[in-house]
């Protein structure tokens, strides 16, 4: 009875010629939103899984021409591999198809550069490695012209310490905890797809590896090769951030880092842009320190078991919703001031990433990179 009433009703109005049609148009664009984003997934799944299909296609055409693009070694074959627990990572998760869909050349820009340059500049015993999750290729240097040179990459592998390598987000998974989740695709149903793969991979990295994983939108400013490890940064009084991580290899920090990939897919909301990133080591904090008071966590160290839960102050002096600090003539001086003991300092590029520098600039974003990044910091051009 209660099935049949609606049915009556939706009856009685199809009579309608106009309620008929528009019927039958939202029955129209409902089907097609629903095969619009079954479409849109799989393209951007297949995005991430092309990279093993390119490899393979591209490597005897490669061997045969001198001026074709160099793909990028994988970081689970090519030398050097990460040295557990003395390694920093970052991560590019974008996924761009070329013009010609063949190639994805790498790109980066002057502010992901000065980030890898920093860590690398001030961590000479560290290897820095940046992993690209998607089909990424170089130029070959026998092909390039004024078109395709890469002053930016240029300045970063400088570098004896930087290393740019490709992932395959499968085999890079392969016999971990995650492993069987990922191949279910709730990771390709996200909205925030391509923020939700990094949540994932920075936690899949310190698993494989331990060591440091940083955003691509910090800048670092001092060494950081001798804190111990077993640390993030409070962001807020509710919340820890996933910008700054370091995990030991062994021990306590390998479990750690397997406890928030187990959080990772237990917990995974693909709607919520913060539950996967910060949401995840802030939980798995609170259950190591026994509390959700971010305050206690920082003043008892030994609440927590020998994980290092730094103030503000350490990573993230300047806050979000004031990151127009970072940009600000007037406020240069404060800002240099409020970050003088950090390690880091997080620019909140969610925000910031539309607002250009012009180079010579008097704010406190440029003063960090001329003395932090000052290969990159030159080779952005005019503006930075």
């Amino acid at each position: 009875m209660l099935l049949r009433l609606p049915l009556l009703l939706v009856a009685r109005y199809l009579h309608n010629g106009r309620l008929r049609v528009l019927f039958v148009a939202l029955i129209v664009m409902l089907i097609g939103g629903i095969a619009l984003t079954y479409n849109w997934q799989n393209d951007l799944q297949q995005c991430f899984m092309d990279i093993e299909e390119a490899i393979q296609s591209t490597v005897s055409s490669a061997d045969a021409d001198p001026l074709a693009p160099i793909r990028l070694e994988d970081v689970l074959q090519a030398e050097p591999r990460p040295t557990p627990g003395r390694s920093i990572f970052f991560h590019e998760t974008s996924c761009h198809q070329a013009e010609n869909k063949k190639y994805k050349l790498l790109e980066l820009t002057a502010r992901q550069a000065c980030a890898i340059e920093s860590a690398a500049l001030h961590n000479p015993n560290f290897q820095v490695f940046v992993l690209f999750a998607g089909p990424t290729y170089r130029p070959s240097p026998k092909g390039r012209n004024n078109s395709n040179q890469q002053p930016l990459v240029d300045a970063i592998l400088s570098y004896s310490n930087v290393h740019l390598r490709n992932l395959n987000l499968w085999r890079y998974a392969a016999g971990t905890p995650i492993e069987e989740w990922l191949k279910d695709g709730s990771l390709f149903r996200s909205r925030y797809l391509f923020s939700h793969i990094s949540d994932f991979l920075r936690y899949l990295t310190l698993y494989r590896y331990g060591g440091l994983y940083l955003d691509m939108d910090v800048v670092v400013l001092q060494k950081m090769e001798d804190v111990p490890p077993n640390y993030t940064g409070a962001e807020s009084n509710t919340h820890l951030a996933a910008g700054v991580m370091s995990l030991a290899a062994t021990g306590f920090g390998h479990e750690i880092a397997e406890s928030c990939l187990r959080d990772f897919q237990h917990n995974f909301a693909g709607e919520d842009w913060g539950n996967n990133g910060p949401g995840v080591i802030t939980r798995v904090a609170q259950q190591i320190c026994g509390t959700k008071d971010i305050t206690l966590m920082q003043e008892d160290s030994k609440r927590c078991l020998g994980f290092k839960v730094y103030g503000r102050g350490a990573f993230y002096a300047v806050p979000w919703k004031q990151w127009r600090d970072f940009f600000e003539p007037e406020k240069l001086e404060e800002t240099m001031g409020r970050t003088k003991d950090s390690y880091v300092v997080h620019v909140w590029n969610k925000h910031s990433n539309q607002l250009p520098i012009k180079v010579g600039s008097n704010n406190a974003y440029a003063k960090y990179a001329e003395q932090n990044c000052p290969r990159a910091y030159r080779a952005a051009g005019e503006y930075f």
